[in-house]
This record gives C-alpha cells, structure tokens and sequence, in this order.
C-alpha cells in the first residue's frame, strides 16, 4: 500500500486528525508491517492541512501541479533510498516511538515440565551444571583417591618408654603361680604352685595362684599387695595410655590375678575375721632344709614342704590390702559384682586391720617373714587403706580417719626424715600424701578437712624438693643415680617408685594449671621436676656409665645372669632335684631362658654393676619393684597423650557440697 492509499484509508476509517490515534489489537498488527508507509501518510497530511484554504473554498494545493496524486506517487522513486525499517526507527525520538509502539514487550520465560515438578528452564540448566561442577570439583578427586593404590606410611614408632613398658609387663607373667592360661605368655612357664595352702584346712581348694615374689619361690603377699595397689593407681590415672599401647586389658588380667588370690588369703565373705593367711612357702636363714630358698628348682618342680604362714594380727598387712583391693574395684567399676566383691574385701580386711587388740606386726617374732619383708609401722598403711577406701566407696569415715591428726603424729609424715620420703612396699607415707593431696588439689574439700590436706600437701611438695640433686638432701652417685636406701643393694625399685611420684606430681599440677613448687627461697617449676622423674628412668634403661640396661631384653646390652630360678633352668623336660639345680645356679653361662621386663636390683653405689647370677643385690628382680618401673613408665611415655584422668578416680565419691535446689517454675499470673 502506498502513502496516499494510507492517507485515505487513514481519513476513511478513523477520521484522522493530527494526535494520537485508538489503535486495537486487530489493527495494531496490520499497522507494524506498514510502519514504514504510515509514517510517510503522517507527513502528506500535515503538508495537505498547512497547505489547504482555512478561509473556506475547495482543498487545493497551492502552486496548482497539474498532476495527480497518485502520478506523483507513482513517480516517486522510494525504493531508491532504501530506507530500512530499522532506519526509521531510529530518525524517530523516543515520545515517537513509545506513541507508535507503545510499551516493549517482555520476554516470556520459558518451562519445562519434569512430571514432579514444573520448573524454569534457566533454572535447570544452571542447577544441571551446578551439578556437573561439584562433581569436577568434589566427587571426582575423591573417587581418584579411592581408586588409586595408597602406600601406607608407617605410624610412629613408640616411644622409648612405651616399647619398655610392653617388655616390663612381661615380668608378671613369668612370675604367675597356680594354673596358668593357655595364653600364658612365657613359653618356659607352666603350672606350678596347685598344692599351695594344702595346710589350710579352712580354704576350700587352697591358696593357688597369686606371684612369686622374686627370683625364689615364695609369695610374700606383704609386698605382692603394694605391687597390685600400684599397678591398679597407675590405670587408674593413665588408663587412656594403657588402651593406647593395648596393654589394658593385660593390666586387668595382672591386677586381678592378684586381687582373685588376695580375697583367697581371709575369709572374705564374712564381715569380721580374726587372722590372714600372710605368705605360702619361705625359708629360714642357714637352714639346710629343703625349701624355697636353699633349693634351686624351677616352680614346675617344686617336691619340697611350703608351709603356709598365718597371721592373727597384722595392721600393716591388712591395711596394705584393703588398699589393694580398694584400689581394684576402681579399676573394675565396669565389671559391677566384681567391685563390690573387692570393695567388701578391702572393708572387711580394714576392720581386721584397726582392731584395736590386734596392732602387732604381721611378721613379729615370724622367722620366715620378718628377715625378709620386714614391717617397720603400721599407721602409713592406715593412711593408704583408708585413702583408697574413701576414693573406692565415698564413705566419709574414711576420709575422716585419713585425715586424723593422730595418723600423722605416729607415723610421724610432718617430721621431715628424709627416709621417710622414700616410697617402697614398706613405707607408704609419700604415697598416701600425694593421694591425699589430690582430694584437695581438684575437690577442695574445706573444713574440717583442709588443715590437714594443707600440710599433706606441704609436705609433698618438700618431698619433690628432696629428690632434687641441688639440694644435696640424698646422695647421689657420679653417674647421675639418687641414694635412696643409702647405697645399699638393690636400688632401683626406690628409684622407680620415686620418679613414678615425682611424674604424677607434675601432672597433678598441670591439670590445675600451677607452674611450679617453691623449695625454700627458690622456685622449681615442673619442667625441673620431670628432668629429676626422666633422668632417673633414662638411667634404669641405659643412659649410665655402664651402658647397661637394667630392664632384660631392654636395649642391646642387659643382665644376662637374671637370679631367677625359672630363667636359670633349660626347658628341658628334665626335673632337677633341689640340689641338682645348683649347677645351673653356679653355671657362667647366660640364662637359657630371657625374663622379659625384669627390672634387676640395680647397681652399687659407684655405677658398677656385676652380671652375676649369685649376687642377688644385683641380678635379683622383685614383683614390688616392678610396679613401681610399671608405674613410671606409662606416666612418662606419650602414648595416648600426655596427662592423666583426673575424674575416674572419683567415681563413688559423692559432692562434697550440699546440691543447689532446684530453680523455681516460672511464675504464671
């Protein structure tokens, strides 16, 4: 259609008239394809209206052409110029455009419809490849490292004194008594001891089981008590460690073959009992009589009499047992009806103990006893027990009694004697103070009780002071080896029992955050400690002028002359008599059989020592020692971390303080 034909068309339909037109949508389309030509009829009819006669007359254009219209139309070339749509788009302003067109046309979004959802299609796309970047980022690398072959690096290897400890637990294998499992540990070892307590017409099946004290066969159960109580502290304040090096439940089998022997020893059943069965087997010194010491046989060969010793008093013995069992039903708070077996034992037994008739020494007057395992008081034993037995039944009259200043005096624990300060199957004072003192360090107790923990705790504190070389307290030898027992054979279980104090000390202080102690006018903080509790055990294990690891199978060089019997004898299926052993006691030859763990007497007071078998101040190993290097060396190593369990141990123990009530319900009008 031409401009003229719009012109008319425009004029006809809708009486033009210059301003803005009604369009409706049935129009407006038609109206887009001829835009171009529409707005060439827009101008001719302004040009006709400004050129026409406003005064009246026909419409004419001025200047008269003959030609018509649509000649002239026709004749115009407007192809010529081809103008596009676009161009006339853009010769027109915006009020034009916006007038013609009128408002732009959204873009309609598109959908797709997934059956469970209709959702838009950008979205998709884009949570499609959000999908397909996670798994580039994400889910790829991971699947690469799955499939692709790993060499595993080697975990570290354990620390000096966790690959001690392994070796060391050994020991109390190799001194088991009675009829031992079928995972028994000791290939030379096998069962020995199944007449024992015949003589104990009132023990049904007798007194088997239980340890052999040392290199001979006796069960002392004085210091195979104190050997359970501190091999039952240290899991209990370093279990964490124990499960670390998958020695727990060995610990536990140790423990409570020990503890299931002790319950045999007294009738534990009962609530009073009036004697103790106080060790099996023995000997007289100079006898000629066969037994356990003028003998030299294996345990598997035993054909002489071992006669069971009894006790009808005995404070210290006592005491030192109900410690052993108190402490045990800690350990064993899982295994409930076992715990409350040892805990009436230890009740029990502590009963016998503070009967006031009965406060004679458990070895006076007994000559297979008391040359040996000599008691020299009872009231530390008293402190031990009852400390144990309040951690193991929360039972104030127990913690009253520990804390009874009549205690202290007798066992004189605030007159500073150095021996006093000295930890061992006899002296429990340093002990019992320092298990004391942890009620107050963690609970603070308060009154009535805090006077007393004070001085404990006093007193512990000058305790760790002695056992530093700077204040020349003890003697100590050139190679770096403290004096406790004055220089006499047999020194390292004092030394063991010492660093084992010393080490928990440290982390007792840790765990409340205190830096050190004060020794006179010098402050010691805990790194001086720990060096005294490292240097002790370095030198049982090598670091000595010797060379020489006192731990057998330690290191590569040990005592190979181990006073043992068992160790001594060749597994041979060969029974030597109690004289016919002798040759293997006198032999030059190492031991045939290696006792694994066995921490030996130790060296003299000059760092010498001789690996000789006969020599039992040297060579000769004891159960009670043992404990103590046990002890030492799990609160030392840093397997399972560092630090101890600071609320096992209070189990039982009930709040020291009244409970705070109950807040009251909210008010409601």
């Amino acid at each position: 259609m031409r401009p003229n034909q719009i012109v008319r068309f425009c004029t006809i339909r809708y009486s033009c008239t210059p301003g803005p037109p009604l369009f409706f949508s049935t129009e407006l389309v038609w109206i887009g394809l001829h835009l171009p030509y529409i707005l060439q009829a827009i101008i001719l009819i302004e040009k006709k209206m400004h050129s026409a006669n406003h005064w009246g007359g026909s419409l004419e254009i001025n200047g008269g052409d003959s030609t018509t219209e649509d000649e002239r139309s026709r004749n115009m070339d407007w192809d010529r110029a081809s103008i596009s749509h676009q161009q006339y788009q853009h010769n027109l302003d915006e009020t034009q455009q916006s007038w013609l067109l009128g408002p732009p046309e959204k873009k309609k979004k598109k959908y797709v419809d997934l059956g469970f959802v209709v959702c838009s299609r950008t979205a998709l796309k884009w949570t499609f490849w959000g999908f397909v970047a996670a798994f580039v980022v994400i889910a790829l690398p991971i699947i690469i490292a799955k499939t692709v072959p790993k060499h595993k690096s080697r975990p570290p290897p354990p620390d000096n004194y966790t690959a001690a400890l392994h070796k060391a637990l050994l020991f109390f294998n190799a001194q088991k008594s009675g009829r031992l499992p079928k995972n028994k540990g000791i290939s030379w070892r096998g069962n020995s001891g199944l007449q024992d307590g015949s003589d104990a017409t009132d023990v049904k099946g007798g007194l088997v089981g239980g340890y052999y004290d040392a290199g001979d066969n006796t069960k002392f159960h004085f210091p195979m008590s104190f050997a359970m109580t501190m091999l039952s502290w240290s899991v209990i304040e370093y279990e964490h460690k124990f499960r670390a090096i998958g020695e727990y439940d060995h610990m536990k089998d140790l423990i409570k073959w020990g503890t299931d022997y002790l319950l045999l020893t007294f009738n534990s059943s009962a609530t009073k009992i009036d004697k103790i069965y106080s060790q099996v087997g023995g000997s007289q010194n100079g006898s000629r009589t066969p037994d356990d010491h003028y003998c030299w046989q294996r345990p598997e060969d035993m054909d002489y009499t071992r006669k069971t010793q009894t006790a009808n008093s005995g404070p210290d013995l006592a005491g030192e047992m109900a410690a052993a069992l108190a402490s045990a039903s800690i350990v064993f708070r899982d295994n409930t009806a076992y715990s409350k077996k040892l805990v009436k034992g230890a009740e029990t037994v502590f009963k016998f103990a503070r009967d006031f008739g009965k406060r004679t020494s458990y070895c006076r007057g007994n000559p297979f006893i008391e040359p040996f395992y000599n008691s020299s008081g009872y009231f530390d034993e008293y402190m031990w027990g009852a400390a144990w037995l309040y951690y193991a039944t929360g039972n104030n009259t127990y913690f009253s009694l520990a804390t009874n200043p009549g205690l202290s005096k007798n066992s004189k624990a605030f007159y500073m004697i150095p021996d006093l300060s000295v930890l061992s199957w006899d002296n429990k004072l340093p002990a019992a103070m320092l298990l004391l003192t942890r009620i107050r360090m963690f609970l603070s107790p308060g009154y009535p009780y805090e006077d007393m923990l004070k001085s404990y705790h006093n007193v512990t504190e000058l305790t760790m002071c002695s056992y530093l070389e700077m204040f020349h307290v003890f003697n100590w030898t050139r190679g770096g080896l403290i004096q406790l027992n004055h220089g006499q054979g047999q020194p390292l279980q004092y030394v063991a029992n010492a660093a084992f104090l010393t080490s928990l000390f440290i982390d007792y202080m840790n765990a409340t955050g205190v830096p050190g102690i004060t020794c006179g006018p010098r402050f010691i903080t805990l790194n001086d400690l720990r060096k005294f509790a490292v240097s002790q055990i370095n030198y049982i294990l090598g670091a000595n002028p010797m060379n020489m690891s006192y731990v057998v199978g330690h290191g590569s060089k040990y005592p190979k002359h181990v006073h043992h019997r068992g160790a001594s004898i060749p597994n041979n299926n060969v029974k030597y008599s109690c004289t016919g052993g002798w040759k293997w006691r006198d032999a030059k030859n190492p031991n045939p059989n290696i006792i694994t763990g066995a921490m030996v007497g130790g060296p003299d007071k000059f760092d010498k020592f001789k690996d000789v078998r006969t020599n039992y101040s040297y060579t000769e190993p004891t159960l009670a020692g043992n404990a103590g290097l046990v002890a030492a060396l799990v609160s030392l190593t840093s397997s399972g971390g560092y630090g101890i369990d600071k609320n096992t141990i209070f189990s039982a123990v009930p709040p020291l303080y009244p409970v705070s009530p109950p807040p009251p319900p909210p008010w409601k009008p």
